[in-house]
């Protein structure tokens, strides 16, 4: 027995487009943008020279074109390989040929049709107006030449000018359709356009709240951070011989505390990151709920804080800004404003507003050869997100005070100017 083999399954041919959406596709194009016009046009010159030559011969036998005429009648459809590209000139070639050939009484059905392919040119490639002066040019000229040579003919001929009217207005409905296609494709292609700029735009603000997310919480804890290891460095220099363990172990705890939070506030907000099937997943918000915590955590510091909060019920991203806003604002006051600062925080609601503001009483500047940070930056754009304004500066009395005014309705978008980097 022979081996039998199995044949490869054979893969599935593409789907060819129907004859009908291919005829749509070649009448929805420009013609003058096709490709391969000229070797299309070639092949339709030659199929009308074909029908001509078979008119000449079948029809109208007094009239058979004789050496001249079977020339001109060749030469007549020779331009049409050129008429996407110069329509104006290929149908005035045309008539040009054709006026001579109409004269020597030759036989006329033979050319209709090179003359009607180069008026449809005309009339679905140029100007409407253009094409029906042209038009009536055409057949002035025509009408003028048969009547040098049979009235009878002149008359037949003004008696199918409706063909001619009828060739021209279909070339004009078959431009004006193209140019509402042409219009509904681009609309669909700036629409495209329009929902892919807008995702763009969405994901650069995300980003741009994350990173403001990762520089609040990373800048506060880094400095909670670096403050109490300060003072367990200090416990621990200050008398060797009668060492505070109580002090240096609550400045460690006090570390570790602020450790864990920033470590489960950073697994929040990258958690953001993560979601690929929920893009708009931002996370619980912080809030006003949480500004104790703040108030808690700078203390720790040495700070002396003073919380006051009168507010109502205020939209969660208004919340979430006014806590970042005074996070922002107390790290500056425990990096900049010296030991021991005092520091007062007021949040109040009033009509259709949030109002905030965090004063201080230390030096207001950065500490000699800091680099300026994003602090103030990041604050001001907090407070635009939510459509509100935000100003920073030192007081005349000393200090730094930082005040901001978030509406809870209708946003106004505006800036303030900075004055000290966090």
């Amino acid at each position: 027995m022979h081996p039998t083999t199995t044949a490869p399954p054979a893969t599935a041919a593409p789907d060819r487009p129907r004859l009908g959406e291919r005829i749509m596709a070649v009448i929805n194009r420009d013609p003058q943008t096709a490709p391969h016009g000229t070797r299309n046009d070639a092949v339709l010159a030659a199929v009308l020279l074909a029908l001509a030559v078979f008119l000449a011969l079948s029809t109208d036998e007094g009239r058979r074109p004789d050496a001249l005429g079977w020339t001109l009648l060749c030469a007549t459809h020779v331009p049409l390989v050129w008429r996407r590209r110069h329509p104006l000139l290929v149908l005035m070639a045309v008539v040009a040929l054709v006026g001579p050939y109409h004269a020597l009484d030759n036989n006329h059905a033979a050319t209709g049709a090179a003359s009607y392919v180069a008026l449809y040119t005309l009339a679905v490639t140029g100007r409407p107006l253009r094409t029906v002066l042209t038009g009536i040019a055409v057949l002035t000229v025509s009408v003028s030449i048969m009547l040098t040579v049979n009235t009878h003919q002149a008359v037949e001929l003004i008696r199918i000018s409706g063909w001619v009217i009828a060739v021209l207005f279909a070339g004009v409905d078959v431009r004006y359709y193209r140019q509402y296609v042409a219009g509904i494709v681009e609309r669909a292609e700036r629409a495209e356009r329009t929902r892919e700029e807008e995702a763009r735009r969405r994901v650069a603000e995300e980003r741009l709240r994350i990173a403001r997310d990762l520089h609040d919480l990373l800048a506060h804890s880094i400095t909670l951070i670096g403050v109490q290891t300060s003072v367990a460095a200090h416990v621990l220099a200050a008398d060797p011989e009668r060492l505070d363990r109580a002090a240096v172990a609550k400045a460690l705890d006090d570390i570790a505390e602020t450790c864990r939070t920033a470590r489960g506030e950073l697994r929040t907000t990258l958690e953001v990151l993560r979601e690929h099937d929920a893009p708009d997943a931002r996370g619980p918000l912080p809030g006003l709920h949480g500004l104790a915590d703040l108030a808690e955590a700078a203390r720790v510091t040495g700070a002396r804080v003073e919380l006051s909060v009168r507010t109502g019920t205020v939209p969660p991203a208004v919340g979430a800004a006014a806590y970042r806003i005074v996070q922002e604002a107390l790290t500056n006051a425990v990096r900049h404003a010296g030991p021991g600062p005092s520091v007062r925080v007021e949040v109040r609601t009033e009509p259709g507003a949030l109002r905030l503001s965090v004063t201080d009483d230390g030096t207001g500047r950065p500490a000699p050869g800091a680099s300026p940070g994003f602090g103030l930056v990041g604050m001001r754009e907090r407070a635009r997100s939510v459509g509100g304004t935000l100003d920073a500066g030192p007081r005349d009395e000393g200090g730094f005070a930082v005040t901001a005014v978030l509406p809870t309705t209708a946003p106004t978008l505006t800036t303030g100017t900075p004055e000290r980097n966090g």
